[in-house]
């Protein structure tokens, strides 16, 4: 049915609405258009497949990971590796001592050591067709030895071709051959003079070969390679891009149930290589952590040897002295000795003597530490205390001074990262100091409360006499020095019992092994399926960008919804050549889609027996005006109707060719006197239908169209006709038809499907719901029924293609999804 009109109670209410507002975006019609164009959708994910597949085979470069778990054993305590908090240095808990392997395991002295011995800045491919693979050393067979004395150019690619009987061609690159050459010897650049491009070369096994940017030799690998290989590919790096390519691979995390259990992986591009560099990277590192512990107990073990050895000198002497006075003064028998108080002195002098030995091994490693003496330490069981913070802040300076060293080969000395590291220096200096000042007060306190203890002791011994008490200081003094003899002798045999059990506080879990593990990267599925999918958006976001940039009315309901003004009709797309359609075909459904608009006029023109004028127009030319007004002026006529079509378009003058009618005389004739009435009323093969062309242009189209002779001619006309249908001018261009609807009966205006421009439509719409314009009804011109897609008017107009109703039914041809449809639809009704 056709929308009425709104009541005109409402009219103040749709007044204040915002009429002639489009959404910005029409979803229906994006849907829509996503389905008329699948076969770009299905063009682009075999495009898209193909370029992934290219991807996943030639191009992508498989990442690998292995993994290695190893066990530390926090039993010995070391400067060199700390036991207790350091999280003050690094900012980090847990298991400090771990935490301290870790930046051993990323230090760049470490690495570089890994580096240098394994000559990892040697690096092997193999290339196919396209794609290049990276190899393992011992996949290749031969080794390539550079002479670190001889500078050589690096990231340079030394192409090496198998020739049979251990000889091999040497190709260099046809052009990049540099003056900039690096000595593996002082790692850093030099200049040499320029030269000639060198010439490929074959050479044998151990053969030198020898060139201004390059010296090496190919040496044969002991390991009989399992892979044939046609070339390998050797490029040279620095020592330093070897070193930070390695510790950025390197990822190091703890059992999270156990912190004492560090999980080592290494990722690179061939498994082989991270195997084989976890594995020598924790070899190296137990090696360094049992030699470190070595040194630290040896070191302790000579200090006590050492010390041993003078005190063994001072108990002889202090022996002697005690013997002579018990012979030559005959005091080894006192008589009434208070053993008592003598018992108290000999063990408070024997505390005294072992605090005493403490402070001076304390004195030799506050010494250590302030010079920077860190081979020369001594356990601090020597010193007779086990502080963490002590052990770890020492640890971490020998750490720090490390770290400078590697910081001052890169940066100056007065750069910000050198002035960081040496307020961490600092830092760490006073902790140490403050833990050392800490022990040294608590053994001072207690050496003073001995102290005060013997005072008191003594004064009961006051009382003996001189020669008597002689003896006596003779007798204490040999008992504290062999108190400290036996203390120092207690921590030699604690010492020797270390060295003899000692072993590395490193042990390996699970060595890194390849088991045929699986690439962990690039994630080759992930980026296929984004290929794919970027391929698939493309067309998406086109249609996209096309569906929020367009701006013409493609959607009836749309229509309707923003401008709330009635439709009388659809008309479909017209086939034929010339605009005669219902002439022409009157059995088309374009045909009927007029039939129907003449019925609905009604709605517009009140059926009240008297002659109607019924004036067409539209926004812009090209939206089929004067089609709709020849088709609807023949189905009137041929409707018994008297009608008559008026050319009124003065600027555009067209109907006069599709009737074969001279258009000398017209309507522009009349309005300016030349001619009469009846000379611009021309017959048509249509009895009651009558045409008046426009006739020659005029220089004053708006004048004549408003004259008071152009208003007398329709009132004349309408005295001889039932309908007449003017052909008006489009009111978006002149504003010529807005004053001929005044004495029209009803007001078609075109809309055509994909041309016409919504913002054009807001004038229109304004002036309607003003009031301005009465008895106005659109037509939806040139709309395609499109059935596979879900195209329909909406509002029961056009019957569409494929039921045999129509002249177009005998060329249809059913759209394929519309047959999976119905076959599917018979197949569900059977059942």
């Amino acid at each position: 049915m056709i929308p009425k009109k709104e009541a005109t109670a409402d009219k103040s209410a749709i007044q204040k609405e915002r009429v002639g507002s489009f959404a910005l975006f029409d979803i229906e019609h994006f849907l829509r258009k996503i389905l008329r164009n699948w076969y770009w959708f299905v063009v682009m994910f075999f495009i898209g497949y193909g370029i992934s597949w290219f991807y996943g085979k030639y191009y992508a470069q498989n990442l690998y990971s292995s993994n290695l778990s190893l066990s530390i054993s926090n039993s010995t305590a070391s400067y060199f590796t700390p036991s207790q908090s350091i999280n003050f240095i690094w900012g980090q808990g847990g298991n400090q001592d771990g935490v301290y392997l870790k930046k051993m395991l990323l230090s760049r002295t470490h690495n570089e050591f890994i580096v240098k011995q394994l000559n990892y800045f040697v690096n092997y491919q193999t290339k196919g067709l396209i794609k290049s693979t990276y190899l393992d050393k011992d996949d290749s067979p031969v080794f390539l030895e550079v002479d670190r004395k001889h500078l050589q150019q690096v990231n340079y690619p030394i192409t090496i071709i198998p020739k049979g009987k251990n000889l091999y061609e040497i190709i260099l690159p046809d052009e990049g051959e540099s003056t900039n050459l690096y000595s593996y010897e002082f790692e850093g650049f030099m200049n040499i003079h320029n030269f000639s491009r060198p010439a490929n070369k074959i050479v044998k096994v151990n053969e030198w070969y020898n060139t201004p940017n390059l010296r090496f030799r190919l040496v044969e690998n002991p390991n009989s390679s399992r892979i044939k290989l046609d070339n390998i590919i050797v490029n040279l790096s620095t020592v330093n891009d070897a070193v930070n390519n390695i510790i950025t691979s390197i990822g190091v995390d703890f059992d999270k149930e156990i912190n004492t259990i560090m999980i080592i992986s290494k990722t690179g591009f061939n498994l082989n290589s991270t195997v084989n560099f976890l594995n020598k990277s924790v070899e190296e590192l137990q090696k360094k952590r049992f030699n470190d512990k070595i040194k630290v107990d040896t070191n302790t073990e000579e200090y006590l040897r050492s010390s041993l050895a003078t005190i063994r000198k001072q108990l002889d002497s202090s022996g002697a002295v005690l013997n002579y006075l018990k012979i030559s003064e005959k005091l080894y028998d006192i008589q009434n000795r208070d053993e008592k108080s003598l018992k108290e002195i000999k063990e408070l002098e024997a505390k005294k003597a072992d605090i005493l030995s403490k402070l001076t091994s304390l004195n030799n490693i506050r010494n250590s530490v302030e010079t920077q003496s860190f081979e020369k330490m001594i356990s601090p069981s020597a010193a007779g205390f086990e502080d963490g913070l002590f052990t770890a802040s020492v640890s971490e300076l020998k750490a720090l001074y490390l770290k400078r060293r590697e910081l001052l080969s890169i940066y100056t000395p007065n750069s910000e990262p050198i002035k960081e590291i040496n307020k961490l220096i600092n830092d760490s200096k006073q902790n140490s100091s403050g833990s050392l000042r800490n022990i040294y007060t608590v053994y001072k306190d207690q050496l003073s409360k001995i102290d005060q203890q013997v005072g008191l002791a003594n004064s009961d011994l006051s009382t003996y006499p001189e020669k008597q008490r002689k003896y006596l200081d003779a007798e204490r003094g040999y008992n504290m020095i062999e108190a400290t003899y036996n203390s120092l002798l207690s921590r030699q045999n604690e010492s020797k019992m270390r060295l003899a059990t000692n072993q590395s506080d490193i042990t390996v879990i699970d060595p890194a092994k390849n088991l045929g593990q699986g690439p962990i990267g690039p994630n080759v599925k992930g980026t296929k399926m984004a290929i794919i999918g970027g391929m698939l958006a493309f067309p998406f976001v086109l249609i996209l960008i096309g569906g929020l940039l367009d701006s013409k009315i493609r959607n009836i309901k749309e229509l309707l919804s923003a401008t709330k003004i009635p439709l009388l009709g659809v008309i479909g797309n017209n086939t034929n050549e010339n605009m005669l359609t219902v002439l022409d075909h009157p059995k088309s459904s374009v045909s009927e889609a007029f039939r129907g608009i003449r019925a609905n006029m009604r709605f517009l023109a009140s059926e009240d027996g008297k002659s109607k004028v019924i004036l067409i127009t539209s926004s812009v030319g090209g939206e089929g005006k004067t089609y709709v007004s020849i088709n609807l002026a023949s189905v009137l006529g041929l409707s018994d109707k008297k009608t008559i079509l008026l050319g009124m378009d003065l600027r555009k003058p067209k109907i006069f060719g599709d009737f074969n009618i001279d258009n000398k005389n017209g309507i522009s004739n009349y309005l300016t006197g030349e001619v009469t009435i009846d000379q611009i009323i021309n017959k048509t093969k249509i009895p009651n239908l009558d045409v008046a062309t426009a006739g020659p242009i005029p220089p004053n189209p708006s004048e004549l169209l408003m004259s008071e002779r152009n208003i007398k001619l329709i009132e004349e006309l309408k005295t001889r006709y039932d309908f007449i249908i003017i052909d008006s001018p489009p009111v978006g261009l002149v504003a010529d038809s807005y004053d001929l609807m005044k004495y029209s009966d009803a007001n078609l205006y075109i809309v055509r499907h994909e041309y016409t421009e919504k913002y054009m439509l807001k004038m229109i719409t304004e002036k309607y719901h003003n009031e301005e314009i009465k008895h106005l009804g659109f037509v939806y011109n040139d709309y395609v029924v499109k059935q596979g897609y879900g195209y329909g008017y909406g509002y029961g107009y056009g019957y569409g293609y494929g039921y045999g109703y129509f002249d177009e039914d005998k060329n249809y041809k059913e759209p394929f999804l519309i047959k999976i449809r119905n076959f599917v639809k018979a197949y569900l009704d059977r059942k």
